[in-house]
């Protein structure tokens, strides 16, 4: 088992951060009012305590940095430093009472994710990472481990996942090209429907071989990013892009270079 080095300060505050969100969550899991928003997404008292919990404590701690979040407001940054919050990733799975939703946080330097938190309240795991610092495993045992990405190079023999079909050719929503989920789906050694950000922390540990979500906002991406990255994998837009990457309005994050290529080569064909 490798030991990790000491977390910086700012990993240390985001993983509690990440803890201090799950105090909101777990209370009100199973038992919970769902309501819509304008853009038809689903959204509960969770999501806004969680975020307003969080946004609190960053504001006591570091009132010079950003915060952006799904739930609130910007607030700019005054300096270098900015934290990006999805207090529940995966609001659909949670209002449905399935344990597999996540809280994201992340802190953008210039732009750039420099760590990124996964934790996932549900399940009582998190997977964290920090640049140059690896990526990590906590399982409900208390028990901490450093995580790689597989070594699948063929899509042929890989495990991929994906959040669900829209803006894919099963369901395009108006997308000019969309993406051809079918085909990814066929020439997949195996292929589930895994979901959210759960689906990239599994790849992180060399668990999926590849995860696509067609559509992202930068509050999904900013904590996956550092994760795959310090794992050893790749990760792009959909569309092969990795300009701006927290600003992608999709996400392939994959194991090695090799798969990376070929899936993106089957989803934009």
């Amino acid at each position: 088992m490798s030991e990790p080095k000491s977390p910086s300060p700012f990993l240390q505050f985001a993983l509690q951060l990440a803890g201090a969100a799950a105090a909101e969550i777990m209370p009100r899991f199973q038992n919970v009012a769902v309501s819509t928003k304008k853009d038809g997404t689903p959204v509960t008292e969770a999501d806004l305590e969680a975020e307003r919990v969080m946004r609190e404590l960053i504001q006591a701690k570091f009132p010079d940095h950003g915060i952006m979040g799904e739930e609130h407001p910007e607030q700019s940054s005054r300096g270098e430093y900015t934290w990006v919050l999805d207090p529940i990733d995966g609001t659909a799975s949670f209002a449905l009472g399935i344990p597999t939703f996540g809280t994201l946080v992340a802190l953008l330097k210039n732009g750039h994710p420099i760590l990124g938190v996964i934790n996932l309240p549900g399940l009582k795991e998190t997977v964290y990472a920090e640049l140059g610092y690896g990526c990590w495993y906590l399982n409900k045992m208390g028990e901490l481990t450093r995580q790689h990405v597989s070594s699948a190079k063929i899509l042929a023999k890989a495990y991929v996942s994906t959040t669900g079909v829209y803006n894919t050719e099963i369901d395009p929503k108006g997308q000019l090209k969309p993406f051809k989920m079918g085909d990814l789906i066929r020439q997949a050694g195996r292929f589930r429907f895994v979901g959210d950000c759960l689906q990239h922390a599994l790849v992180a540990r060399g668990l999926l071989d590849a995860a696509l979500d067609p559509a992202m906002h930068p509050w999904d991406n900013a904590a996956i990013i550092p994760c795959i990255l310090e794992a050893g994998g790749t990760v792009s837009g959909g569309n092969g892009s990795t300009d701006h990457l927290v600003m992608a309005t999709s996400l392939l994050t994959s194991a090695t270079p090799e798969l990376h290529a070929q899936i993106l080569s089957v989803i934009n064909a």
